[in-house]
């Protein structure tokens, strides 16, 4: 149980990023990156739906018939995204306004639907929460990522406003990285989160080739020296 944890963790933050390798959910990726805060505070939003849709799918899989899963997989998603809209617009109203229609739009995101499909109905509901935490954190990570590498060359601060959009509590994260910096608007606008992507997919593309490389020199090592032993 421990190592099918440790899988699970492993794919939903790197392995099988919803953005770095499934290549899904761009459309909040392109649309709300445009600083760290925001994508902070959708991938965060998403999180929330991901856990409670996976566990619920996956304690109504035994009940639902496949005929009409998909329905009752897309009605259960939308109920949770609608609590999570109203929440937002309830108790972070300043970043509601920011995320706007990309909150409601979580109904549509691919992965949602996708990982209950995929994995939720397959399993347990522990099982099940988990996955949809580690994909929804690794969603935050690469939307938080991506937003804070296009604010801080678009405007060189990080986490801009977070205590108006996120709360007081969030307002240690506040940083001006470059002082005096008049920013350079192109990354901020949408070609900028076309071009930071670009540049992450190659970078986790080559470093991942490089760590499969030493993984089998680490292995052919251990073979030969089990064989000279």
């Amino acid at each position: 149980m421990g190592n099918n944890y440790t899988r699970i963790t492993k794919d939903g933050l790197w392995d099988n990023n919803i953005v770095f390798a499934q290549i899904l959910g761009m459309c909040p990726t392109m649309a709300v990156t445009g600083s760290a805060t925001n994508g902070l505070g959708m991938g965060l939003a998403t999180t929330a739906v991901m856990v409670a849709s996976n566990a619920l799918v996956s304690m109504v899989r035994n009940v639902v018939t496949p005929d009409v899963r998909i329905p009752v997989y897309i009605v259960l998603i939308a109920t949770l995204v609608t609590l999570v809209d109203v929440s937002i617009n309830a108790w972070a109203h300043d970043l509601y306004k920011v995320l706007g229609l990309y909150i409601a739009l979580i109904v549509a995101n691919c992965a949602v639907l996708g990982r209950a499909e995929a994995y939720a109905q397959k399993v347990g509901v522990l099982p099940a929460a988990m996955d949809g935490l580690m994909m929804g954190l690794g969603f935050t990570f690469a939307l938080t990522l991506i937003g804070g590498i296009r604010e801080v060359i678009g405007s060189g601060t990080l986490f801009s406003n977070a205590h108006l959009l996120l709360g007081p509590a969030f307002a240690f994260l506040e940083t001006t990285v470059i002082t005096d910096y008049k920013g350079y608007l192109l990354m901020i606008l949408p070609p900028g989160g076309f071009l930071v992507l670009g540049f992450l997919l190659a970078g986790k593309r080559i470093l991942d080739k490089r760590l499969a490389e030493r993984a089998v020199g680490a292995n052919l090592f251990a073979q030969r020296s089990s064989s000279a032993g």
